[in-house]
């Protein structure tokens, strides 16, 4: 009977645990700052939005050498910058003011949040497929 071959290890992505600290903090400023939108707290959601967006920055740049995270990684950096602006035209009450046809100043907040979506899509649609081709005919 033959001995069925063994699929290849998993690769792993270990995090170091400064680098897990870090994140974790980051969850705590992000809680913060949206709790004190949620509530109105305008000092504290504004104070919030530096380390918030500060250490999203800092985790993109240390992940920059895996396409993936990095990809993710910037997502969630427009994703807070579309949430902190959409945050702060609440705050100031310029949310609901008409700069185009059509457009309040809150609708702004797409323009980070589709770039966000557009560093997803083209990691996923462009990218991935690559690292997946390139890596099949590395194994061949």
């Amino acid at each position: 009977m033959a001995v069925p071959e063994t699929a290849a290890a998993p690769e792993v992505y270990a995090i170091p645990a400064a680098y897990r600290k870090m994140e974790n903090t980051h969850i705590l400023f992000w809680l913060l700052k949206d709790i004190a939108w949620c509530m109105v707290w305008r000092p504290l959601g504004l104070l919030m939005v530096v380390p918030t967006l500060g250490i999203a920055l800092v985790i993109a740049w240390r992940t920059r050498a895996y396409a993936s995270e990095l990809a993710h990684n910037l997502a969630i950096v427009f994703w807070i910058t579309a949430n902190s602006y959409w945050m702060t035209s609440e705050f100031f009450g310029f949310d609901t003011v008409q700069v185009a046809p059509h457009v309040t100043g809150k609708h702004l907040a797409l323009v980070p949040f589709l770039i966000g979506l557009g560093i997803l899509l083209y990691y996923y649609l462009v990218q991935k497929p690559r690292e997946t081709r390139a890596s099949q005919v590395a194994t061949l």
